[in-house]
């Protein structure tokens, strides 16, 4: 039976950069855009951005790292909604700056896990009830191609030389994340896939988007676009890891 309610989607750290890109993708394809944010004002500033390009969106205060305000934040999309249709785990942080991996402070590599892997599971797990209750919910998790094993020890790869051991960790815990999710939901008809968006003009990536992208990065709208493709996606795909040139190695 096919689910005849509005489609609902959550995407993390919303405000600005991929995931606000990513925000104005499902909301003109129909879906009705929860922002989540760290900061109040920031979700609320990027609503009424979306709003004014006719796309319905609520703000939905969410710091990844703080276990308490995910949990009001689902208890506060069950008592609009009922139910989530997409979850878009974006919000993501990169502390280090390839240091040498014997060099690198740990303080740094848990704040990359912190929110890049734990954030993302804490959310998920305390979302799984809301997606359960729709028909072929779907996650994204945004995830980076500098989390991929295989890339990082192929010796003809641009990353093999590549020294980022917290975020690289964390992007790759991620990764595991999605296909250990994926098996488990595969039964519920939730599917559970990774994108890697490449590196993309935002601050994020170290750039502002309203700069023409540097030779080797891509404009923001090129980053999401992928994402984009497999929140909307029906094929029933899951457990993947894919850009938009087509599938990774993990």
């Amino acid at each position: 039976m096919t689910d005849q309610r509005p489609l609902i989607t959550l995407i993390t750290g919303a405000d600005k950069g991929l995931g606000f890109e990513t925000a104005k993708g499902v909301g003109a394809a129909g879906h009705h855009v929860l922002v989540g944010a760290r900061h109040a004002e920031k979700g609320a500033a990027a609503v009424a951005t979306l709003r004014d390009l006719g796309i319905t969106a609520d703000a939905v205060q969410l710091d990844v790292t703080d276990h308490a305000q995910i949990v009001a934040a689902a208890d506060w999309i069950r008592a609009q909604f009922g139910y989530l249709s997409v979850l878009i785990n974006n919000a993501g942080i990169a502390v280090d700056h390839h240091q040498p991996a014997s060099q690198l402070a740990l303080d740094l590599a848990r704040q990359d896990m912190a929110v890049n892997y734990f954030g993302l599971v804490d959310v998920t797990q305390v979302m799984l009830p809301l997606l359960k209750a729709t028909h072929r919910a779907k996650i994204v998790n945004v995830t980076s191609n500098m989390g991929s094993l295989g890339l990082a020890t192929d010796p003809t790869s641009q990353f093999y030389h590549v020294n980022s051991l917290g975020y690289q960790a964390s992007k790759a815990a991620a990764n595991f994340a999605t296909i250990t999710f994926a098996k488990e939901l595969a039964s519920t008809g939730i599917t559970v896939n990774s994108v890697n968006p490449g590196w993309t003009a935002t601050g994020f990536g170290g750039r502002d988007v309203t700069q023409a992208a540097p030779a080797g990065m891509q404009d923001v709208a090129t980053g999401a676009a992928q994402i984009i493709k497999m929140a909307l996606d029906d094929s029933g795909a899951t457990g993947t890891f894919t850009e938009n040139a087509g599938p990774l190695p993990w």
